[in-house]
């Protein structure tokens, strides 16, 4: 299977955890979407260091859950090493200012992201800056 869509289903943090272990070891998943399910920061981190060893998926849809700055700067941390992820959507979560630098600073080293949507999320001026 090399998509899975998960939207709607209220996963929550434990859910991600559940998935982040399969991520670990998966070899052939490329999309997976999992907007609207609760997910918050210890989910998001969860996910995060599943994309630190991830080698296939390509896109993640993380849209409109409750991930704030920790869960973002999870999945920064994770961008830097990641080489294959180039679509990420993290619209509608509320990641703020802080969150947006964090992934600002992992673009900096992160050459393969081509697409990240961070609409509706708190980030002001200084956010955006960065």
């Amino acid at each position: 299977m090399t998509n899975l869509s998960l939207g709607d289903n209220n996963i929550g943090d434990e859910g991600a955890k559940a998935l982040a272990a399969a991520l670990r070891g998966n070899g052939v998943m490329t999309n997976l979407n999992l907007n609207s399910n609760n997910i918050r920061d210890e989910g998001a981190k969860a996910i995060g260091e599943a994309l630190r060893v991830n080698g296939v998926l390509t896109s993640l849809n993380l849209q409109s859950n409750c991930i704030r700055y920790e869960g973002a700067a999870a999945i920064a941390e994770a961008l830097q090493g990641n080489g294959v992820l180039t679509n990420l959507s993290l619209y509608g979560n509320g990641i703020g200012e802080e969150g947006a630098k964090a992934l600002a600073s992992a673009l900096r080293v992160n050459g393969v992201l081509t697409k990240l949507d961070l609409s509706y999320n708190d980030i002001d001026g200084t956010g955006a800056e960065a």
